[in-house]
């Protein structure tokens, strides 16, 4: 196998990072220069043609992208520790909250990003900065209703490390350069995300 990733801190490549680190797994990977445009080039088109990152190249030849496929293979050959779930309650909540989290805050956070930020006027054509600045109350909308459920627990989802967690970190580490912040009050999601960005596997892979 080998897995194509970016060079820097993209925020869905990170995902598949944080993962692997999670599982304690190594696979061989090929960086792709997202500020030089390297993810649009003929032979990355060859390997993923919408051009997107990260992807993972089976032995046999096939390819897997997304970020949440290639975790789910991942998890499929690796099942310890089970990072989206056991059993049907457990993996139906963490599919319900990893949906949530991504659909209603890295979706939104990186709208803003893509939109507003000049860096990236060049992959974003044309960039909507209304748009943009629509994104940002859905961001502070979701991350007042994630405070309220964390109030009384660990995690996204439940007692556990998840998936849903893996998503929500690298959202909320990406809202800096999107140019966002946490407020203040909502003291349990800064409560979690402290917590969360001390472990190893999100420490290490920024």
């Amino acid at each position: 196998m080998k897995l194509y990733i970016d060079a820097g801190r993209a925020p869905n490549p990170r995902r598949v990072r944080i993962f692997l680190a999670e599982k304690g797994v190594t696979i061989p990977t090929e960086a792709v220069d997202l500020g030089a445009m390297a993810h649009r080039s003929a032979a990355y088109s060859a390997i993923n043609p919408m051009q997107r990152l990260p992807a993972l190249v089976l032995d046999d030849g096939t390819v897997i992208a997304e970020s949440i496929a290639i975790s789910r293979y991942i998890e499929a050959l690796h099942p310890a520790p089970p990072l989206f779930g056991e059993g049907a309650r457990e993996q139906a909540l963490l599919e319900m909250w990893q949906r949530r989290v991504e659909f209603h805050l890295l979706t939104c956070v990186s709208q803003v990003f893509r939109h507003l930020h000049p860096a990236m006027a060049a992959m974003e054509v044309p960039q909507v900065v209304a748009w943009g600045e629509a994104n940002k109350p859905r961001v502070q909308d979701f991350l007042t209703f994630l405070d309220g459920e964390l109030k009384g627990r660990a995690y996204v989802a439940g007692p556990r490390f998840s998936i849903a967690d893996i998503t929500a970190v690298v959202a909320i580490d990406f809202m800096k350069p999107a140019k966002l912040a946490v407020p203040e009050a909502l003291i349990n999601l800064r409560r979690w995300h402290g917590e969360v960005s001390a472990r190893p596997s999100v420490a290490t892979q920024k």
